[in-house]
Formats: structure tokens, sequence, C-alpha cells
């Protein structure tokens, strides 16, 4: 037996050759005999005595040589095994001790081979065969690195965070250098993975994340109205109270709350308790309705906050941008403008009109200034144009010719609402036959020196020509629609008065102030009225005050009721259609009513049809909100309204949006009817959810 291992271990040994530097260095002797054998060839022509001696030295030398190398041989070939042997258990081992969690894996997952710190953090034993998956359920299929190198993700186990890191190890690169392996399949290969233990890291940075700096600002909306409705004795008190209100809220959260006016206050706190104001949906807002101490009016706040915007400069211009964007939509609510989100928290109530009209003053004369110093203007509304948006235009027209300036209108649809109105408008013979282009025409006709005014929206890409805003530098916004995150941002002159019924108010108000010349026609004023009652639905929503002496002010200048109303009586075919809708509503949830326009039935203006079956389904008892969906032109038109309980914007907000608390709507693209309403049935069961109604 001894001598068959001996026998087989010389026959191993034979088939091994050295090579390499190894192979130099081993064989040099030899190499070194053929040197001394030109030597002995050069002696014998010296001399022949010589030559012999030499020659038997030659011998003598190459017979040891061969000797030493042959029997050396095997001796060194098992050393530099063994050496190897030790080397790789040494490589082992040291894997096996290493402090970084290891493992091997197969093409599908499964664990080949682990270390003591990945058996130890994952609790396993040495020899576990089964899927990392199944060992830690965060890493997914997917997350394997297939067609990449490497792939790496985070993951929380028994709450560490761990960065995991897996590599493709090919398994035919490691074999094409090994003379005893060899690999048949070339795709063959293993995934190493390494667990980087974070946590300490990812707590350091939140800790330091909690302690950055947010800077808010909060502002008194209606804080003279609220002070005019109490006895002037009890004034003080009301102030004493609101600021206590404020200063115990935020003190509960270590925030530094200093007064900037009688009705603005800056507030700094630890980003820590942003997180906290948003779990609380910002009840400040619903707290400070609370004080009441006889006066006829609650007190609501605005809040502007600006986080993660860079330096505390950066955040409190921010808080800035924030608390505009919270009074442009009407006040009452909290705006959270972070580095590449603006969040919205409140505005449910509905907005309280201001009875001064101080600033529809100034914005008229700010706008007297910019049409005189141009030569061309161009008035557009939002796509669709229907009658407030016309309507509107054309007051600013007036305003416009009344200082001698050339103005296009841009339409580049006529809906059968507002046909009526243009039919009128171009029979008289006083107005240009250029006075309507299209958005095409409109680009042609305007350059750099156009004064841009946009009527009843404040988002670029729902007006009749977005390109405008671009070609043009001066830029003028006439809105009653809340903002949104998407606004018109290089506006020279922006009035947006959420609280105004509609564009045609805010619009009769300006022409009032803008020129003491200024005359407005029968057939302007009729188009402004109307714009007026189609909003207000016949003046029953969202009207006050400043709503009813707009409507004076053009029945004054020719407006007639009854001629308006005869203008938009309905045909029998959109009767009908608007009954299908109502009759083919559902209520949902007890409060809201939904319905889909029927496709099947042509009708010239569906999404007129849907908004006015949208006003219809208010007047069932019950119903808090109601939406229409119409499918028209490849998009989904959704009509919300609501009475007072419900605030469609925000919901409208959410499916990309807008509107007024009780007038809103969206468009959808690329989803059929029945989609859209899940969508809108989803985003209300979300809200109700997170009690943003």
């Amino acid at each position: 037996m001894v001598l068959y291992k001996e026998s087989v271990i010389m026959k191993q040994q034979s088939r091994i050759k050295f090579k390499g530097t190894i192979n130099t260095y081993v064989k040099w002797p030899l190499w070194l005999s053929v040197l001394l054998a030109f030597f002995n060839v050069a002696m014998f022509f010296v001399d022949f005595k010589a030559g012999l001696v030499m020659l038997l030295f030659l011998v003598t030398y190459i017979s040891v040589a061969l000797i030493l190398y042959y029997k050396n041989k095997s001796l060194i070939i098992n050393d530099l095994v063994n050496f190897a042997t030790r080397y790789g258990q040494v490589q082992r081992q040291l894997l096996r001790d290493l402090e970084i969690p290891y493992a091997l894996l197969d093409e599908g997952g499964k664990i080949i081979w682990t270390n003591e710190a990945f058996e130890k953090t994952t609790h396993i034993k040495n020899g576990y065969k089964k899927s990392i998956m199944t060992l830690l359920p965060e890493i997914k299929k997917e997350d394997i690195p297939v067609v990449e190198e490497e792939n790496e993700i985070m993951i929380t186990h028994e709450g560490e965070d761990f960065r995991v890191n897996m590599r493709k190890v090919i398994l035919n690169e490691m074999m094409e250098s090994s003379d005893v392996l060899e690999t048949i399949d070339t795709d063959s290969y293993l995934i190493a993975v390494f667990m980087f233990d974070e946590t300490k890291i990812n707590t350091l940075l939140r800790d330091n994340d909690d302690q950055k700096l947010v800077v808010g600002l909060i502002y008194i909306d209606n804080y003279d109205e609220a002070l005019e409705s109490i006895e002037e004795v009890r004034r003080s008190l009301l102030i004493a109270l609101i600021d206590r209100k404020i200063n115990k809220y935020f003190s509960s959260m270590e925030a530094l709350v200093k007064k900037l006016d009688k009705d603005k206050y800056l507030v700094i706190f630890q980003k820590k308790f942003l997180n906290l104001l948003v779990d609380r949906r910002f009840d400040i807002l619903e707290d400070a309705k609370t004080v009441n101490i006889g006066n006829e009016m609650a007190v609501t706040l605005s809040i502007g906050i600006g986080v993660e915007t860079g330096t505390y400069i950066d955040n409190y211009e921010s808080a800035r941008q924030s608390i505009d964007l919270a009074l442009g939509r009407g006040g009452d609510q909290a705006v959270v403008k972070t580095k590449n989100d603006v969040l919205y928290y409140g505005g449910k109530t509905q907005v309280a009109e201001k009875n001064t009209r101080v600033k529809a003053r100034v914005k008229a004369h700010a706008l007297r200034e910019i049409i005189e110093s141009t030569d061309k203007i161009i008035v557009m509304g939002h796509k669709l144009t229907d009658v407030d948006s016309f309507g509107a235009s054309i007051g600013v027209y007036r305003a416009a010719k009344t200082f001698g300036k050339k103005t296009h209108i841009v339409i580049n649809e006529v809906s059968t609402s507002v046909r009526p109105l243009m039919d009128r408008v171009l029979a008289t013979e006083e107005y240009e036959q250029d006075l309507f282009l299209n958005g095409v025409e409109a680009l042609d006709a305007a350059d750099e020196n156009t004064v841009v005014i946009v009527v009843d929206t404040n988002k670029p890409s729902y007006t009749e020509c977005d390109e405008l805003l671009t070609k043009c530098k001066t830029i003028v916004v006439i809105d009653h629609h809340r903002q949104g995150t998407e606004k018109i941002e290089n506006a020279t002159l922006s009035y947006i008065e959420p609280y105004a019924s509609s564009a045609c108010e805010m619009v009769a108000e300006i022409i009032q102030y803008i020129s003491d010349t200024m005359k407005i026609k029968q057939v302007e004023a009729d188009c402004i009225y109307s714009g007026m009652m189609i909003d207000t639905n016949n003046f029953l929503t969202k009207t006050g005050v400043r709503t009813f002496e707009a409507a004076a002010y053009l029945r004054r200048n020719g407006a007639d009721v009854t001629r308006v109303r005869k203008m938009f009586r309905d045909s029998m075919d959109d009767y009908k259609v608007r009954a299908e809708i109502v009759r083919k509503a559902e209520v949902y949830a007890n409060d809201f009513a939904i319905s889909i326009t029927p496709e099947e039935i042509p009708i010239e203006s569906p999404t007129i049809i849907g908004a006015q079956a949208a006003n219809e389904l208010l007047n069932i008892n019950g119903i808090k909100a109601s939406f229409v969906l119409t499918n028209f032109q490849n998009q989904i038109y959704i009509s919300a309204r609501s009475i007072d309980e419900i605030n469609v914007q925000v919901i409208m907000e959410k499916l990309g949006g807008g509107g007024h608390l009780n007038i809103a709507g969206a468009q959808l693209s690329g989803v059929t009817s029945e989609e859209a309403r899940q969508m809108l049935i989803d985003t209300i069961d979300n809200m109700i959810k997170d009690g943003d109604l």
C-alpha cells in the first residue's frame, strides 16, 4: 500500500512542471552546463590534456546537477503545495474572521458560504444553504445583479441599517489563470455579498437633519376685518389672545417666535418639529378660529414654511414665497416649500371677501402704466375659452383701446357658450377683423415689446398659447383661481384674488379705476356680465358685496339681464344630455355625486354640459360635492362643484388640477373615463383617511 501511494505521488509529481521565474531559477545549473561545454571545446584547441580534464569536470558537474534537479524537484513541489495550501487556509480564515459580514451566493441567490460575522448578524449556523431572500426578506429577486456587475441596496435588519453590496464574480475570468480547473459555461458566476453596518452613520445623519433650522412666517389673514367686528375697547384683548395662542402653540416645539408687525410673525424651530406639525395637519389653523370674544368674524392664519433649501437666507426666502402662495390661494392654510416640492395643508374654509378696493385701484394704475408703455397688447385666457375668460378678455381689450393700443385676443377653439357673444362682437363694425387670433397667428404678431395679459388662469400650461409667455418680456396676470405649484413665474404684474367670484368681476373693478374717460360698449358690458353670471351660477354661489357692485356698474353701462339670459338658453339636445348625466349619477360615501358624460351622444361642447350638470347635482339634498367626468379630445375633463362644506379645489389639486373651494376642475390624459373615476374615488378615500376632507 505504501509503495502504491508513493508511486501515485511520483506520477502526479511527474505531471507537474515548473514555469515562470521559479522554472528559470531551478534550471540555471543546467543552463550553466551548456556554457561550460563551449568552454570545454575551446579548451581542446588550447591544450588537449587540459581539455580532457575539463571534460571530466563537465561530465561530473552535469551528473551532479541532474541528480540534484530531479531529486529536489519533488521536495520543492511538495513545499510549494504545502505553502499554497497553508496560504489558502490563511486566506479562508481571514475571510472567516473578517468583521464585515460576507457571503457567497449562487446565481439564484442561494447561500454557498458565509463568514462568522455574517452568521452572527443573521443568527444562522455555518453551512446554511437557503436563499438569502428567505433570510433577509428586504432583498428581492430583482435586487440580485444579473445584467449589471454590481448592485447596492439599503435594508433594515433587527433595527439596524445595512448597506448591502452585491458583486458578480465571473468564474471564467478566475479559471483563465488556473492550470487546475476549467469552466465549460463561460457565463457562470457567483455573487459576493458584503453587509456594511451604517446604523451609527444614519443615526448621526438623522440627528443632524433634525437639528436643521426651519424658518416660518405666520400672517393673520383678516386682522383688520376681525378687529372691526368687535367694539374698540375689546380689540386689545383679541390681539393679546391671538398672540398668546400663537406663542403657546410654538413654545411646545422650543421655537423662537418674533412679532414682526401687528399681523405678522417670524418663527424659527428645529426640523424635527416640522414632522409633528405635518402629523397634526397644522391644527393651529383651526385652533386660531376658536379665539372669540364677541368678534363676528373668526380669525384665520396663513403659514409659510421654508426648509431644506440651503442657507438660512434661502430658507427665509422660501418661507416668504410660501406665505405669498398661501395668501394667493386665499389664506387659512399652510404651505411648506422644500428644495424640490411644495406641500399644502388646510384651506378648507371659504375665502373672506375684502371690502376695501384699494388693491384693485393700485393694480388698475399699475396696469395703465404698462399699457401706456407699449404699442401692442395680446390678451389670452385658458384653453377651451369659457364665458368668464372671454368676458374678461373683452374688458381688457376695451381698457387697452381707451389708450389707443393695438389689441388682439387669442382664441383657438370657439365653444357653443362663447359663440353667441363672439358673433355679436364680430357683427359690430367698430371691431377689427383681426381682433381674434389663434395661437399661431398670435406668435407671428408678437414681438419682445408686446405685452401679454393673461386672464382667468395663472398656470402657463393652461393658457391658449404658452409660447407667448417666453417670447414676450412683459406679462400681466389677472385671475381669481387659487395659485398652485405651477404658476407664471415671470409676471411683471400679478393680480390674483381667490375671493373674487370671477375674472370678469376683477376686470369690471379695474376698468372703473383705470381711466376717468373709460366708456364700455353695450356688447362689452353684456360679455363681462355674462362671465360673472355663468361663474356664479346666476349669482347663487361665490357672490359678495363687490360682485353685485360690479354687476350694478355693468348694468349702468348697458348690460341687459334678459338679453344675456336668452343668449345662454340651452338647446333641447343639450338639456337632455344634462338630464341624462344627472340621472346616471351615483352617490359615493353618502356625500359625493359622481357621474360620467355619455360618450355616444354627439354634442358640440360636452365639457360645458358637464359643468352645468355638476351644478345641477348640488341641488340634490345631502350632496356636499359633485363631480362630472367628460371624455373630450382624448382627455378626461373633471368638473367639480361644492356649496360650502367640501373644498373641491384640494381634491382637484391631487389630480393635477385646481380652482376654487367650491368650483374646480382637472384634466387627465392617457386614461379612460372609468380609470379616471377610480382615480377620483381613490383620491377621495385617501383624503378622508388623512383627515383632509
